[in-house]
């Protein structure tokens, strides 16, 4: 499970300027690189920032008790309505895997998928849960194995050029008629790293944002089927068209810089585009 690292960030701006500095840097990076050297890079250069930044706010403010229960009961809302006893549930970019220890509880098999293997050691996973390491595009579960996958805050670090083929990973784990939810940042209301301080688009290990219409031409791209787009306002998620959004994105997009910022950054608004796009197979 993924925090946005600048959802709360008490830091002054010479030290946000000296965090910026280091990100961008090792973005350019890992923007630059082969398909090859990603297989490596992802890991490298995320280790490489906290050595480099040791006021980073995921690593000086860890999530509270609070906080974390917070965080996974709202992603509960979205993905308990299509989890059961026997269904098979994929999380990619699992963290620290507490969201998936929970759903543990509530399904037949968890697949945990990381680019990192920290937590493989851990004793205390359940005993229906395997961990799973990936080169960051990779899916390496069984095809045709899995009937609901997830993923939050995790698609906007992928390199543009292994978005495509980690959707084609997630498509082929799925089982006929399995869905894939994805919860990633708004272009239209970002940049959502620590670039948001300095720049108009995400230039940090955000190394892309996604509107949802842009994620929905995606996920058909590759083959989904289906796709639904879901808001979640006051606690109570909804079911939107996909094309109502694309809509009140396209308007957003055709207006100055300005105003499309700050009528995206509204509440209410922020919570209509956020991105919670489902595909189904």
């Amino acid at each position: 499970m993924t925090r946005n690292a600048t959802s709360y960030d008490p830091r002054t701006m010479e030290q946000r300027r000296a965090h910026y500095e280091v990100e961008t840097e090792l973005a350019a990076r890992l923007r630059n690189s082969s398909r090859e050297e990603r297989r490596n890079l992802y890991t490298a250069l995320y280790d490489e920032l906290y050595e480099k930044v040791p006021d980073h706010p995921l690593l000086t403010r860890p999530a509270s008790a609070e906080d974390t229960e917070r965080q996974v009961a709202a992603q509960l809302r979205l993905i308990r309505p299509f989890l059961g006893p026997d269904t098979t549930y994929l999380e990619i970019g699992a963290g620290d895997c507490v969201l998936s220890r929970r759903v543990s509880q509530i399904v037949k098999h968890v697949y945990g998928v990381e680019i990192s293997d920290t937590v493989a050691g851990h004793a205390d996973l359940p005993a229906n849960f395997r961990f799973v390491f990936s080169d960051g595009s990779s899916i390496p579960v069984p095809p045709n194995s899995v009937d609901v996958a997830y993923s939050n805050q995790v698609m906007e670090h992928l390199h543009v050029d292994d978005v495509a083929d980690q959707l084609r990973n997630i498509l082929a784990a799925l089982a006929p008629g399995g869905i894939y939810i994805c919860v990633t940042p708004n272009r239209l209301n970002g940049p959502h790293d620590v670039s948001r301080y300095f720049d108009k688009v995400a230039t940090g290990f955000h190394l892309k944002e996604y509107s949802t219409g842009e994620l929905d031409k995606l996920f058909r791209e590759v083959g989904f089927s289906k796709t639904t787009a879901h808001a979640e306002i006051r606690g109570a998620g909804f079911a939107i068209p996909v094309p109502v959004i694309v809509f009140v994105e396209s308007i957003l997009d055709r207006l100055p810089r300005s105003l499309s910022s700050a009528l995206a950054g509204m509440p209410f608004v922020r919570k209509f585009l956020g991105v919670q796009l489902t595909g189904t197979k």
